[in-house]
Order: structure tokens, then C-alpha cells, then sequence
């Protein structure tokens, strides 16, 4: 039946149902391939963006009276070299946090410094750098430059160079700190772009009257997201109960939580288009069945097997699977590439957080769906093959 196929004998009628079935898999498989990159994409953008105000882990005293971790730690803490020592370890760094009111040009706006030290990774801040530059800490005396984002300098109408004051609140006296624009950084997480700048951490220090080696905390960077899990138990391995640990999708659980709903648009999407490719098989080998009755009853009046003759009509509908699965994987993965390189389908990012649809090709999940596919498509066809064992020879041969 395949060769006839390819020498072009086969019937008008199956032909077409065969060009539909293919095409309905072909589509099912480049949506499937489409809509698991997207949500990896996306749920991989949205991450990375949340990771990179918050790190992976965050190690602070314990203190649930206190979540903006005022109580300072010594820095040099024994358990960081055994934390570094894990190869899932990107880095550690210090941090320190102060809330303050942004005056400037008559406007004011609430706003969290972040200090920052020079073990500071600054990667996801300049991968996010609109203008100027991220500034340097140095040993020496504090840095009075302080990355914005462009959502507080649109709002107060600074421009990088600008100085500005933060007045800050400690032992009920107002503090204030002068400091100038070096940098303007844009991730589009409204909630964070709104109301964090970073500082030189010698400020923050000096505002809460710590020493030099006093900080709120240190924040733990991973190769991989997916080893957080398990960095969370062996940190809770090497540090003393006196110590609180505190993973990122613990702190934003409402993001993360969001995230993982997209989950399961995902496998509705893969279900309906599994069903769907499925079903347009069935009908093509059924419509295969009925216009080869007669060819069946001859086989079986020479001694075929109903069971030899059904694997025929599955290795058929084998062959058009793949088919239509080679299709779908070239045109979805190529689709997938062009948004990956050109940035064709465009986001609102105040809206989406991303300015383009965003795309991750992963091998595994690709794999899972290109041999899932085939599997459930071959385990459904199964029911339309049996009807090769209904079919009577004396009455298919009397009839032709």
C-alpha cells in the first residue's frame, strides 16, 4: 500500500482523507512544540527577572518580627565556603535594605534602597541597562552613583547625571542621602521596577549604624533553578538554627505560584491536540479499511491472519504518522527559531513583563511529545484495525 501510495494508485477519495490527516498532525504537533516553548519561555523570562531583584536563597538571622532584615549578621560566616563548595553554586553576595521617600524636581516617591557590595553579580542588571552604566564599589569611601530604574526616573524626571535626594527614617530622625544617576535599568516587573534602586551597601550600613562587616544577609546564585530544592536542604544542612533560610519562590509565592498555573494550559493544549491528531487517523485508516474490503477478503481466503493483516494497515498509518510528525516538528521548530532570532510577535511589557513572545526550546520535553504522540495516535488506531477481523471473505469475494 505504501509503494502504491508513492506511485500515486491510491484512490481520490482515501488520498484526501490521508493529505487531511497528515495535515491535522503535522498542525497538532507544530501547536504542541509552539505552545511548550512559549510557556517554558515565558515562565524561564519571568523567573530570571524575579531571581535577579531576590537571588536564588536568602540566609538572614531569624527574625519574623523583622522581614526587611534589619537585625545585622557578620558577614564571614563559616557555613559560606561549605555552601560554595556545592557545584549547583553560582556565587554568594551581601545585601542590605532601607526604605526611603525619592525627592526630586518637586515630585517625591517611596522607594527601597538595596546595597549592594562588590561581590555583587551584576549580570542580569546589565543584560537590563537602558543608559549609563552600573557603578563600582570600592573599599574605600561609598559610591554616591545608584542604578534607577526608567519607571522612577520617568516618574521624578531625572536624566542619568542627575542627583536626587532619599530622606530615611532611623531612631525617628530623618536622614537624608544625596545621590546621582548612573545607570537606568528596565526588566518590566512593574513591582519591583516601581519602587527598587541600588546603592553602595556603605550607605545602608551607616544609616542603620552597623559597622563595616555588618549585613542583613546573603543571598545564594545557582547555576540552575532547578537544583533549588535541594540547595534549600543541604543549606539548611550547614547552617545553625539561629539562621533563617528563605527561597525565592517561598518570598514571591504569588508569582511563582502564577507561573505554574501556565502549566496547565499547556497540557489541555496537548491533550486536545493529541485527540485531535488521534481521531484524524482513525478516519483515515478506517476510510483505508473500507476501500481495500475486497483486497482483505482475498488475503483471508488465502490464509491470512487477521492479525497479519491489521499490522499491515498499522505500519501504514505508522508511516503517515511520522510523516505527519516530521512536518510538524519542521515547522514548528522553524516557527520557534524565527520568534528566537527576529523577535516577530511582539508583548506589551508593561502588560506581559517581555516585549516579545519569548521561546525555549528544550530537547526533552520535544522528545516526550514527538514519541507520546505516536504512541497514544498507534493505541487509538488499534480500535478502527480491528475491524479487519469483521470482515467476511465469502461475502467481500461474492460481492466483487
Amino acid at each position: 500500500m505504501i509503494s502504491g501510495r508513492r506511485a500515486g494508485v491510491t484512490g481520490q477519495s482515501s488520498s484526501a482523507i490521508i493529505k487531511i490527516a497528515i495535515a491535522g498532525i503535522a498542525i497538532g504537533m507544530a501547536v504542541m512544540i509552539l505552545s511548550i516553548a512559549i510557556v517554558t519561555g515565558f515562565q524561564n523570562e519571568i523567573r530570571e527577572k524575579v531571581i535577579g531583584f531576590g537571588s536564588h536563597l536568602q540566609i538572614s538571622l531569624y527574625n519574623p518580627q523583622n522581614t526587611l532584615g534589619v537585625k545585622p549578621m557578620e558577614r564571614d560566616q563559616p557555613f559560606v565556603e561549605d555552601i560554595l563548595a556545592e557545584p549547583e553554586v553560582k556565587g554568594t553576595q551581601v545585601y542590605a535594605y532601607k526604605s526611603g521617600i525619592i525627592s526630586a524636581k518637586g515630585e517625591i516617591l517611596g522607594v527601597m534602597s538595596k546595597g549592594v557590595d562588590q561581590d555583587f553579580d551584576w549580570e542580569f542588571f546589565e543584560d537590563n541597562l537602558l543608559e549609563g552604566s552600573v557603578f563600582q564599589v570600592n573599599d574605600s569611601t561609598p559610591s554616591d552613583s545608584v542604578l534607577i530604574s526608567s519607571q522612577i526616573q520617568n516618574k521624578l524626571e531625572l536624566e542619568v547625571g542627575d542627583k536626587f535626594s532619599v530622606s530615611y527614617i532611623q531612631d525617628e530622625l530623618e536622614r537624608k542621602r544625596r545621590f546621582i544617576i548612573g545607570g537606568v535599568y528596565d526588566t518590566g516587573m512593574e513591582q519591583f521596577d516601581g519602587s527598587i534602586f541600588l546603592c553602595d551597601i556603605k550607605h545602608v550600613q551607616k544609616l542603620n549604624g552597623w559597622e563595616a562587616n555588618q549585613v542583613a544577609g546573603i543571598e545564594v546564585l545557582l547555576h540552575s533553578f532547578e537544583d533549588l530544592d535541594r540547595l534549600d536542604y543541604l543549606t539548611a544542612q550547614h547552617v545553625t538554627y539561629e539562621f533563617n533560610t528563605l527561597k525565592i519562590t517561598d518570598q514571591f509565592m504569588d508569582i511563582f505560584g502564577w507561573l505554574e498555573l501556565q502549566d496547565i494550559n499547556v497540557i489541555i493544549i496537548l491533550i486536545l491536540m493529541v485527540l485531535v491528531s488521534g481521531i484524524n487517523m482513525i478516519s483515515a485508516l478506517l476510510v483505508l479499511i473500507l476501500e481495500r474490503t475486497n483486497m482483505i477478503g482475498i488475503l483471508k481466503a488465502m490464509g491470512a491472519k487477521n492479525g497479519t493483516i491489521s499490522k499491515v494497515f498499522l505500519y501504514n498509518a505508522l508511516y503517515l504518522i511520522i510523516i505527519g510528525v516530521a512536518i510538524g516538528n519542521a515547522v514548528g521548530l522553524g516557527l520557534g527559531w524565527l520568534q528566537q532570532k527576529f523577535a516577530i510577535v511582539t508583548l506589551d511589557k508593561s502588560n506581559y513583563y517581555v516585549d516579545s513572545v519569548p521561546v525555549l526550546f528544550e530537547s526533552s520535553p520535544i522528545l516526550a511529545i514527538n514519541l507520546g504522540s505516536i504512541a497514544v495516535c498507534l493505541v487509538m488506531l488499534l480500535i478502527p484495525a480491528m475491524l479487519v477481523s469483521r470482515i467476511d471473505p465469502v461475502k467481500t469475494i461474492r460481492f466483487n
